[in-house]
Formats: C-alpha cells, sequence, structure tokens
C-alpha cells in the first residue's frame, strides 16, 4: 500500500520522507529520469515501503503530487511563506538586497515576513530609532515585521507563532543568524552557526544541505544556503512599479497611465510626490529607481 509524506531533506541521491507512518529513506523511481523529473524538498509523494530492506522505513518515490510553488535557489517547493532575516547591525542591513529578496518573493506570489534580528546590539538611542524606522518603512508597505533579540525568551513564542501550522523558508545575507534562529526554536536541528569573519564582517556560509526542519503538525522550517546579492531579471522595467505595494494608492493618481516614476516631474507624478510628502518612504523610492535603471539599461543590450 502506497503512503503519502512530505519530502523533508535530499541528500545524495536519497530523499527523506516524513508519513504518519514515520520518517522513509527512499529512492525515486527511475520513471522520472525518464520524465526528466526531479522529487524537491518540499515535495508532497506518495512512496512504496520496501519491506525486505535490511534498513527499517525504507522506499521509493513513486509520484510527486501538484505543486503550487517552486523556487530554484534553494530548490524547494510548495512553500506556505518565506521570512527574510536581517541583521540590525554586525553586518548592518542592506534594504536594497532587502527589497530585491522581497520582489523575488512577490513574483511568485510567496507571502514574506521580515525579521529584523539583533536588537540587542541597538544599544544607543540612534540605533533604536533606526530599528523603528525599518519597520515603519515595511510594514508601511504591506510587510509584517518583527524586531528580535534571541537572548529574550518571549520572541521565541512570537517566532514560533509566526511560523506555525507553515512551510516556511528562512533566508538572508550569511552573518544575521539564520541557523541561529533555527537552533533557537527548535534545538534537536543541532545545526552550525559558524562565526562571523572579524576581516570582512560578513559570516560564513554553514548550511550545506537543503532540509525543512520539522517543528510540530503542518509546521515545517528550512534555513537556506545565505545570499549577498539577488539579481531581478525577469521584471521587465517597466512593471517594477507593481512589486511595490505601497506605490498602487499613488500610482493611478498619475496624470500619465505610462507614467514609471522616475523621470516625470512631480507635477505629473503622484508617485513622487508622496515621497516628498512622507506617504512613500525615500528608501524604498531609490531602491525602486536603482533597479529600475538596472533593469532598463540590461533592456537596452
Amino acid at each position: 500500500m502506497n503512503l503519502k509524506g512530505k519530502i523533508f531533506k535530499g541528500i545524495g541521491g536519497f530523499y527523506y520522507v516524513h508519513t504518519r507512518e514515520g520518517d522513509y529513506e527512499c529512492r525515486a523511481k527511475g520513471s522520472f529520469r525518464n520524465r526528466r523529473e526531479k522529487p524537491l524538498v518540499g515535495d508532497l509523494v506518495e512512496l512504496t515501503p520496501v519491506e525486505d530492506s535490511e534498513k527499517e522505513r525504507t522506499g521509493n518515490v513513486v509520484r510527486i503530487l501538484p505543486r503550487k510553488n517552486e523556487l530554484i535557489r534553494p530548490e524547494v517547493s510548495n512553500v506556505d511563506q518565506a521570512v527574510v532575516i536581517f541583521s540590525l547591525r554586525n553586518p548592518a542591513p542592506s534594504l536594497n538586497v532587502l527589497d530585491r529578496f522581497l520582489i523575488n518573493m512577490e513574483r511568485r506570489e510567496i507571502p514574506t515576513v521580515i525579521f529584523f534580528n539583533k536588537s540587542d546590539l541597538c544599544e544607543s538611542e540612534e540605533d533604536s530609532c533606526y530599528a523603528a524606522h525599518l519597520r515603519e518603512i515595511y510594514e508601511r508597505a504591506g510587510y509584517p515585521v518583527l524586531v528580535l533579540n534571541t537572548r529574550e525568551e518571549h520572541f521565541r513564542e512570537e517566532v514560533l507563532r509566526i511560523l506555525r501550522g507553515k512551510t516556511t523558508v528562512l533566508s538572508g545575507p550569511s552573518g544575521v543568524g539564520k541557523s541561529s534562529i533555527t537552533n533557537w526554536i527548535h534545538p534537536m536541528a543541532q545545526m552550525e552557526t559558524g562565526e562571523l569573519s572579524r576581516r570582512i564582517a560578513r559570516g560564513k556560509n554553514t548550511t550545506r544541505h537543503t532540509e525543512f526542519f520539522y517543528l510540530d503538525d503542518e509546521t515545517y522550517v528550512l534555513d537556506t544556503p545565505g545570499f549577498t546579492s539577488l539579481f531581478v531579471t525577469e521584471v521587465p522595467s517597466e512593471r517594477l512599479m507593481y512589486y511595490y505595494p505601497e506605490f498602487e494608492p499613488y500610482r493611478t493618481r498619475c496624470r500619465y497611465h505610462t507614467c514609471v516614476h522616475i523621470g516625470e516631474g512631480r507635477a505629473v507624478c503622484a508617485v513622487k510626490r508622496a515621497v516628498e510628502e512622507g506617504g512613500i518612504s525615500e528608501e524604498r523610492y531609490q531602491s525602486y529607481r536603482q533597479l529600475y535603471l538596472e533593469l532598463r539599461d540590461m533592456e537596452r543590450y
């Protein structure tokens, strides 16, 4: 009898599947190669147990159930939400990189929550004001934001509330504490956390394979390798504005429907007026402007 389960780890051609009967170590049937299909971590699958195996609970993946989404880096599927983590200090956050990540998730219609970690390093009033400013920028853009400190236990319950009942990808630049947060919410993960490089103030990538950690019923978390930059190459420049949700209330008030909010004057561009009046943050607008110009230059060649 076939069993249904979820692939939570893939290493060297083996797929580890969580089912109601327990976890199974599986191989994929050769028919997948013939169809040029590949099981992904996160896939819901059917497996056939191998009864005469020397190992306990082994099987063959025989069918991949329909996916609701798929990511390329990391190669995972059926993601309910992404949590992108940036630290407030050591390393300082790059909002341009954060915005690129948000655009990539918007393209795939994957809801995103933002964690700003290491609030314990914000010792001055200026640092605290900056943390509050970042929270305001992204909450105004429509994203849930949590400013946290893993040294304080009450944040752990808040993080678990956000994760509960969902399959979540944790991502962000290296050194911001992704693996530390995974260990914090699930100590059995026993993940390496690495030490921040003193020479370049950037963390080492310590995540070496793709694995969702099972927390409880329907709750899985994947810590992904860190990134330092993201390319937004599949979005036409004239459509970039649609990936900035806070532009929407103003975009329709521009005098011309072809307005891209770059070269147009304040008198005809409602988005530019909103930036000057504080309705849209200057940081987000400058991020948009930089990405727009990058995409337009790429399109020329």
